[in-house]
Parts: C-alpha cells; structure tokens; sequence
C-alpha cells in the first residue's frame, strides 16, 4: 500500500449529502479495498495508481479538527476513518480527541476499531455512530471487502457501542440482490440500533471492474443487473417489507433507474 502524506488547507469540506452540511475525510483511498467502492474515482483526480493501492494522509488533521463549524459533520465520505492504517497512525482518533465536543457529529465505519476510541465518543454531546453491515456470506465478503472486518465483528461493535450509551445506526450497503442479508442483518440488529440507511447498489457508480467481478463469480446478481424489470420489483419489494414490518429507516435509497446495467 503506498501511502502519500500531504497537508491540507481545511479539513470540514462542504458537501451537497442531504442532512449534512461538512464531510471530513482525513484519509483519502481505504485499505479495506471493496471492490463496490464509490469513491474509486477519486483516482481520476489523484495521480496515485489504482483505488486501493494508496492511501493519502492528511497529516495536519488533528490540528485542523480545532476549527469551529456550524452544520452536521459527516466522517467520512471518500474514505474509512478506522481503516487498518488508523492502528498506526490514529489520526482519526486525534482528531476527535481536538474537536469541539458540541459539534453535531455522525461517524460512519466498517471497522470494529471503532470501539478503541469509546471514553472520547462519550464526550460528545450529539453525536451518532454507524456500522456498514450487509452480511454478506464469509465467502463473498473475501472476494468483496477482503480486508474489512466480519459482519460479526461489526454487528458486535454495535452492540458495545449501544450498552455505553451512544446514539447508534446501521448502514445497509450496498444491497445487492442474491447477496446482501437484508432479514439477517434487521433481526441482528433489532435494539441495538436507533435507525437505518439503506441503500440499494448503484452499479454504474460501482464500475466496470466491479461489473465483471460480479459477472464472473456471482452471475445470478448479475442477471438482476441486466433487468432493469427485476431490478425495480427487487427495490419495491425490499421497500414493502421494510415498511410492513415498521423498520425506522431514515433514508432509503433505491437508485431506480441507476441500478440496472444494460450491456
């Protein structure tokens, strides 16, 4: 993994996220390398090498962190801010340890590193954690996510986080046809969590690279890709079940009309 340290002029960052005013994104590029990854075309304006073989540094975070800013805060957006170099380098940790302890805060990881950094979670005074969690099966994830934690270990970190009292939610993403757990993850997750996102895969957003990885290894999620018909009962259905069983889900995004991929 090459790694590329840099300064940064501000690191609150304006953004158009609904019901988020600032994102924060002290790394930039993920080691978990998911092959669905969104935010692969930061590499278009980062002359790094491929998603997923860099990661950028943003060595002056913490002392930026000090900046007062009015709005929600989102970390992260372009990155993942317990990522396995955050073991090391604890910039995320830093930063939260630096920043104004009334921001309104909302953290989104994949990582049960999260729980390292509890006693300064619990200082803030509006703040929300979030776990991605699709359950995908142990053999999928591999291929997928190779170097994320287990659903298990993130499913867990909910739980600890929820027992010390902290304002918790369950991102459910992306949600991919023959793949994502939805009912798995819902029952796992029952108590624990104070509300949902879900978010259906956007394939084109996803790439090419990502298509043929599903094409080859998991060709009956492929074929919903291919059918934008079965694409948009898959998403109708998914919304009844959620809304039949009184899910509290705050934001569900369906991507009809994205989420199909004619060849």
């Amino acid at each position: 993994m090459k790694i590329i340290e840099r300064e940064a002029k501000s690191i609150y960052t304006r953004t158009k996220l609904p019901s988020t005013e600032y994102t924060i994104n002290q790394y930039v590029g993920c080691g978990h390398r998911c092959s669905y990854c969104y935010a692969h075309y930061m590499s278009r304006w980062k002359e790094y090498g491929q998603w997923g073989t860099w990661i950028e540094v943003k060595i002056n975070a913490p002392e930026l962190a000090k900046e007062k800013v009015d709005g929600e805060v989102s970390m992260s957006s372009v990155s993942d801010p317990y990522q396995p170099i955050e073991k090391e380098r604890k910039l995320t940790k830093r930063i939260l340890e630096n920043m104004e302890k009334n921001t309104n805060l909302s953290i989104l990881t994949k990582s049960d590193l999260v729980l390292r950094d509890i006693d300064i979670l619990k200082k803030f005074k509006n703040l929300s954690v979030g776990l991605t969690v699709n359950y995908f099966p142990e053999k999928v994830r591999k291929i997928l996510e190779p170097n994320a934690p287990s659903s298990d270990k993130r499913i867990k970190a909910l739980k600890e986080l929820n027992k010390e009292g902290i304002k918790t939610f369950c991102f459910i993403s992306p949600v991919i046809p023959k793949l994502t757990e939805v009912r798995e993850v819902l029952g796992k997750t029952e108590g624990i969590v104070n509300y949902y996102l879900i978010e259906v895969l956007n394939t084109h957003l996803g790439g090419e690279n990502f298509r043929k990885i599903l094409k080859e290894k998991f060709p009956e999620s492929y074929e919903y890709l291919r059918n934008r018909k079965k694409m948009e009962k898959f998403v109708e259905l998914l919304k009844d079940y959620l809304e039949e069983n009184k899910v509290p889900v705050a934001a569900f995004v369906g991507h009809v009309g994205k989420n199909y991929y004619k060849e």
